[in-house]
């Protein structure tokens, strides 16, 4: 039967609610809006209040029977090809916890592309799964890390025929992506799974030119974020699954083990309204956003000291396989100044916010609500940056280390390191002691340091210059890096 994707079920629901004009004495204790901090009813608006209420015994009966919710993911799924869909709104850092307990278990292998977000090595601290990490394509010019290729992980499962399957992260922040079919075929050779992270890809299902999506290319489970490139509201993700590997109903009691069981129908209806959107006009509009796109690459290109990255930066060399053109890296390094600099200017000087910067770049995304004049004033803002990059207080350099010091030697399991005895010791007598805590530039959110890993002289240097040039380090115990946790001497 074909799938309607004029309805969106959850939509519907709500407007029936209100429309009934039921009176709940039950949460949320707002109440639709009657009791809200007036303050609070005016920055936000009622319209966030009334769409605010309990998904079971709200917008649905008690016993779930209006399949309010199930038919919104079955429609997703049919959008996107996949067999079945699951909504959450913790974000994909919950999802992609799911899928990997899904995949395997306490003191089980797991192979995972070293370039995985933090979610993934928090989802390791609370499995107990040991990570075979798969190394990514290191691009020596760019300073950049790929998606690893089929080849490599080919050589992770012969060298480790226990692990219970793969995860691969694609596309990456900076737009690279993976050759998902091979890395699919080399799992399912072994009737294996294969995870994507692909929570910078919800838009790829919705136009030819875009690169392959997950599903398309074979894999058993993907995480998508609906917020980051799609229209849905913050933490709202979706995982998706196909084939006979893993089954649903385990992915949804792990889905079930770590979610919440008050999920938000505001962020339930944001993805409703995206699938609806996509299905009828997804190419049109993600279309318009490819040539958009295209023509900030060439006028940024014009600008005396910038270059955007495009596919023969990132593709050459047998690196990333495919890119998606729409995440606008562009570097900076040519005006003197670092991403970080650039990124704080444009915000302070322009009101304009990047996606991420690092060392050397920022990064634009152009999605489908852009237009001609959003991307026309994020053009003059980066002109006017490069008139007053000669004028800025020069920062120190970063010293980003070469791929084989960046890479660390994993001493014990993340689990262990992270809930065994710690001690704090100053990050200047550091190397050598074995990680207890995540050390991550964020954005992108990819640990440089993951609990159980040997610290090193070169990477606690790349760490301390890079927070002396403004990097952003959220999740250390000491935020300004004078010490770092560590396993106690004793239980090394």
């Amino acid at each position: 039967m074909t799938a309607d994707h004029d309805h969106v079920p959850i939509l519907e629901a709500l407007a029936e609610y209100r429309g009934k004009g039921r009176l709940a004495f039950s949460p949320p204790g707002h109440k639709q809006a009657r009791g809200a901090d007036p303050a609070v009813r005016e920055v936000l608006g009622d319209a966030v209040f009334l769409g605010d209420v309990l998904a079971s015994g709200g917008l649905d009966d008690r016993l779930t029977r209006g399949r309010v919710l199930e038919r919104a993911e079955e429609l997703m799924a049919d959008a996107v090809h996949a067999d079945h869909t699951f909504f959450t709104t913790c974000g994909s850092s919950l999802s992609v916890k799911a899928a990997m307990l899904s995949v395997a278990g306490p003191h089980e292998e797991l192979l995972i592309g070293r370039d995985a977000h933090k979610s993934v090595v928090s989802g390791l601290v609370l499995s107990g799964i040991d990570p075979v990490w798969v190394e990514p394509r290191w691009d020596p010019r760019l300073r950049l890390a790929h998606p690893p290729s089929a080849a490599d992980f080919d050589r992770a499962f012969d060298a480790h025929p226990g692990a219970k399957g793969a995860l691969i992260t694609s596309p990456t922040p900076y737009g690279a992506c993976a050759d998902l079919a091979a890395v699919a075929e080399v799992c399912h050779r072994r009737s294996l799974p294969l995870i994507v992270d692909e929570a910078w890809g919800a838009h790829l299902p919705f136009h030819p030119d875009l690169p392959s999506w997950a599903m398309d290319a074979g894999a058993d489970i993907c995480v998508t974020s609906i917020h980051k490139m799609g229209s849905g509201l913050e933490q709202g993700s979706v995982f998706h699954l196909q084939g006979d590997l893993v089954p649903p109903q385990v992915l949804k009691l792990r889905a079930d083990l770590l979610g919440t069981t008050s999920p938000s129908v505001l962020l339930y209806a944001g993805m409703d309204g995206w699938r609806r959107q996509m299905a009828l006009h997804g190419k049109e509009l993600m279309g318009r956003a490819l040539h958009l796109a295209a023509r900030l690459r060439t006028s940024v290109e014009r600008i005396e000291g910038m270059h955007v990255d495009g596919r023969d930066d990132l593709c050459g060399a047998g690196l990333a396989h495919d890119l998606d053109p729409l995440p606008c890296v562009i570097e900076v390094e040519g005006l003197g100044i670092s991403g970080f600099r650039a990124a704080d200017w444009l915000r302070q000087h322009r009101d304009i916010d990047v996606h991420l910067s690092d060392h050397r770049r920022i990064g634009t995304q152009v999605t489908h609500a852009d237009d001609e004049g959003t991307v026309g004033e994020l053009l003059g803002a980066l002109e006017d940056l490069a008139q007053a990059a000669s004028g800025l207080r020069p920062v120190p350099p970063v010293e980003v280390p070469d791929p084989a010091e960046l890479r660390l030697e994993q001493a014990c399991a993340p689990r262990d390191a992270f809930f065994g005895p710690v001690e704090e010791v100053p990050t200047d007598r550091a190397a050598g002691r074995v990680a207890a805590e995540m050390i991550t530039p964020y954005p992108p959110g990819i640990p440089v340091v993951l609990p159980g890993e040997r610290l090193t002289e070169p990477v606690l240097r790349y760490l301390l210059t890079g927070r002396d040039a403004g990097m952003n380090l959220p999740d250390p115990s000491d935020p300004g890096l004078g010490t770092v946790r560590v396993v106690r001497e004793s239980a090394e």
